[in-house]
């Protein structure tokens, strides 16, 4: 119910920003334009969206054959956790980092990049995965996938409505500082929309993956590794479409400023050192 609930909230928020924009864009038929696109950019998102991520990650569908001893990790935990088997997707990029996507757990996705692969455990990479299916099992993998796809539509018009500025409901033009402080703090709002539902979710999916794989150290340990490895190797894609980066289970974004102020992932030794305050 708590996830239906955010999912809801999420939806309502995405919404009133895109029809803000279209009000500056358009005046009230901009805005009623802005809302339609909303409700189609919701559906797209939900039926499409994990397709869309896997496919801009240039991710490749493996199994028991071609990459037996990951997809045995995950065919156990999700074995353990009760859940439906995911697809299981490689990346080839060399920065360390992982995550989940889909619907509903029935449709659900997990995805690692092969530099994951190489740099942690078995008992660390255990943790990755059940971290990643106890976001499978808490039903908010939805919510990633579409937060992902709305911020960056919300990025997209704002951006339009700083290009080709804005008319009100009477055909007149919008003053330009209005235009241009739509264009910033829309994308703002919605990395906060972003923020507030993702830092909680990746808390409780470090508990419930350290509770899955049994083993919160090691899951501490892979966490550690993730980010040494994150500050000098750059994953290029999420540098490219920084709207997925919240789906990771370590923010892949380099640079500090903004980006470090509006993370949607809480701080490497505050999840750490909860991670080690669990019993083993």
């Amino acid at each position: 119910m708590f996830n239906l609930m955010k999912t809801a909230i999420l939806m309502a928020a995405i919404t009133a920003l895109f029809m803000a924009i279209g009000a500056v864009l358009g005046g009230r038929s901009g805005m009623m334009f802005a809302l339609t696109l909303a409700v189609a950019m919701n559906f797209f998102s939900y039926w499409f969206s994990d397709k869309l991520v896997l496919r801009m990650y240039k991710a490749q569908e493996v199994d028991a054959s071609s990459a037996p001893q990951f997809y045995a990790i995950v065919r156990d935990l999700a074995q353990k956790a009760g859940l439906p088997m995911p697809r299981v997707y490689l990346i080839n990029e060399d920065a360390p980092n992982a995550f989940a996507t889909g619907r509903n757990p029935e449709h659900a996705a997990v995805a690692a990049t092969t530099g994951i692969l190489r740099v942690l455990t078995e008992p660390e990479l255990r943790g990755v995965m059940a971290h990643e299916l106890s976001h499978v099992r808490h039903r908010d993998i939805l919510i990633s996938t579409v937060s992902a796809t709305m911020a960056g539509a919300i990025s997209m018009l704002a951006n339009f409505a700083m290009i080709f500025g804005g008319r009100d409901s009477e055909g007149r033009q919008v003053n330009p500082v209005v235009s241009i402080l739509v264009m910033l703090l829309a994308p703002i709002a919605a990395s906060l929309i972003q923020m507030a539902i993702s830092r909680a979710r990746e808390f409780e999916a470090d508990r419930g993956g350290a509770e899955l794989s049994g083993d919160p150290r090691s899951l501490a340990s892979a966490l550690q590794k993730i980010q040494r490895y994150a500050q000098g190797i750059p994953l290029e894609t999420a540098e490219r479409h920084p709207e997925t980066a919240q789906m990771m289970i370590m923010n892949p974004l380099s640079g500090g400023g903004l980006r470090t102020l509006f993370s949607t992932h809480p701080s490497t030794e505050e999840r750490v050192e909860r991670l080690l305050a669990m019993r083993p």
